[in-house]
């Protein structure tokens, strides 16, 4: 009986509260895989239906050996997920993002698991060319490559899901794995100027944790093998978003790697891709965070 889901990176940002959801709407057990290089376990859910394993996606087979006729379904959320950092931390990043997910896509393969896989909007800017401006979109987009050819080979069953500079609960406000929102909310609760790297008119699609939780169940739930993204209607230049805390900012130098709008195309791929777009918006959550900030004064 195939009774369990598995998410990888399931102690990190967006797995975490995907899991929550799950828990919440489903009978499943849940499987947790994460390395916890960002995963942490305060994001762990006291609940008997999960279980939470240390390891990384490349030994899957070996770590998941027991469970392999168990699982339904794999939510592949557990890379490496940032682009300037993918220059530092290149041999993390390929390990991450072409070893340990090709181990993913093998392991659904042999076992007829359906795959929910995260894509992500950073390759799909400046008419597709942004794919190859750093070692994470290239990485991605090769992965979705294979996904395809998977398809047309072995008639692979999968759904993709097009995240945008998701934000919320659990996301990671420091080191060099934070998220610009949540870099923002630390820096403006410390009483400290917000930095944006230059030249600050690079834009973005913010999406809200819970808008992008609720595509994520949507695509598992209609299992229709299609492209999803999940965004929001407005773009917001970095810049823009600083000044929407009413603080001090001052200005970082350029980064490499660094896009400069976020748009969806098609990619050349088979599936047409569904678009949704969230319902929160960035102001009126920024606002909400001044006003419980000051209550705490």
């Amino acid at each position: 009986m195939k009774n369990y889901i598995l998410i990888t990176g399931g102690a990190g940002f967006v797995g975490s509260n995907l899991i929550k959801e799950l828990i919440l709407k489903t009978r499943f057990k849940i499987i947790s895989l994460d390395n916890y290089s960002t995963g942490k376990k305060s994001n762990h859910i006291n609940n008997k239906r999960i279980t939470y394993l240390k390891s990384d996606t490349s030994k899957i087979h070996i770590v998941l050996k027991k469970y392999k006729s168990k699982i339904n379904t794999i939510f592949h959320f557990g890379e490496f997920a940032r682009i300037y950092q993918s220059f530092i931390k290149f041999d993390e990043c390929f390990l991450s993002n072409n070893i340990g997910t090709q181990a993913v896509f093998k392991f659904c393969l042999e076992n007829k698991i359906k795959l929910i896989y995260s894509a992500t909007s950073a390759n799909l800017g400046n008419k597709g060319e942004d794919k190859n401006l750093s070692p994470y979109s290239f990485s991605k987009a090769k992965n979705l490559e294979l996904l395809e050819n998977l398809k047309n080979w072995f008639n692979f069953k999968y759904e993709v899901i097009y995240f945008y500079n998701v934000y919320g609960p659990k996301q990671i406000c420091k080191g060099e794995m934070a998220t610009v929102i949540g870099i923002f909310e630390k820096q403006f609760a410390e009483n400290k100027p917000l930095t944006v790297v230059k030249p600050g008119n690079q834009t973005r699609r913010f999406t809200h944790i819970s808008d992008t939780i609720n595509v994520c169940f949507e695509a598992w739930k209609k299992n229709k093998c299609r492209h999803y993204s999940i965004s929001n209607k407005k773009n917001y230049s970095i810049f823009q978003v600083a000044k929407m805390f009413k603080t001090k900012i001052v200005m970082l130098p350029k980064r490499q790697g660094e896009r400069y709008a976020s748009a969806l195309i098609n990619m050349n791929l088979s599936n047409k891709v569904h678009k949704r777009f969230g319902k929160i918006e960035l102001k009126d959550y920024i606002n909400n965070f001044i006003k419980s900030k000051k209550t705490l004064k």
